[in-house]
């Protein structure tokens, strides 16, 4: 039986002369592997359908905890403004690099969710660098090492916060400080805002180079602390982002 599944494809792997298989992150049932018969060949309907970044409906000869068998494809976006940019590409596999890691630990509908709309964000010329820091923001949850971002990391007041600090693991308070490195009022209320939004209602968003920098370097250096995952999507995308 045919089961039509949405989801997203992640990476392809050659199988064979003319076949592939393709990992799709999918919205029920997460990362599935999928035999693709006859995907490389020129002639074939499915060639461009099974690309990395493909958005649809798949339809599937499923087979659960075995390799499932792709029948056919309704494309729902096939993210062509990002494919056309190698910064954007570089942002997008980060993210899909990321999501698959975090998606082999936990998984639910709302993650996809997140990662879904933070690449429609970025096909539609919204800033990735801010979209990207939302996702690893609203990532924590899953990674079990979410922000406290409602008092000092180490005495719990509420009050006189001065700054933001990856490797203290948040907000340090003017009376906690000692010489970690400052950052804006700006960048203290951002980082509220981007761990509250609801990504699908962001339309256009503007903010300063400053406050942009300093919660990437923040989340940066929490991710390099906390977490333990080393993306070599990640180290690319820096290197881009060092030499623009």
């Amino acid at each position: 039986m045919i089961t039509k599944i949405e989801g997203i494809i992640i990476n392809e792997t050659p199988y064979g002369e003319t076949s592939k298989i393709i990992n799709i992150l999918t919205k029920e049932k997460g990362i599935i592997g999928v035999m693709c018969k006859g995907a490389k060949s020129m002639k074939s309907s499915l060639r461009a359908l099974t690309m990395p970044l493909t958005y649809g409906y798949f339809y599937i000869y499923y087979k659960e905890d075995k390799m499932s068998t792709l029948k056919d494809v309704d494309l729902i976006n096939s993210f062509n403004n990002i494919k056309q940019d190698i910064m954007l590409i570089a942002y997008a596999n980060y993210l899909t690099e990321l999501t698959q890691q975090i998606a082999k630990m936990e998984f639910d509908e709302e993650m996809y969710e997140l990662f879904i709309t933070a690449l429609l964000k970025i096909d539609s010329n919204i800033d990735p660098l801010i979209i990207t820091n939302i996702v690893e923001l609203q990532y924590l949850k899953y990674l079990g090492i979410e922000l406290n971002l409602d008092c000092c990391v180490n005495c719990g007041n509420t009050k006189n916060i001065i700054t933001l600090d990856g490797d203290s693991g948040g907000f340090i308070c003017n009376n906690c400080y000692t010489n970690e490195r400052k950052v804006s009022l700006k960048a203290i209320k951002l980082i509220r805002m981007y761990n509250a939004v609801d990504m699908k209602s962001i339309s256009n968003i503007n903010i300063n180079d400053n406050s942009k920098y300093e919660i990437n370097y923040f989340l940066n250096r929490y991710y390099d602390r906390y977490t333990g995952l080393y993306l070599k999507s990640k180290k690319f995308l820096d290197y881009l982002n060092n030499i623009n």
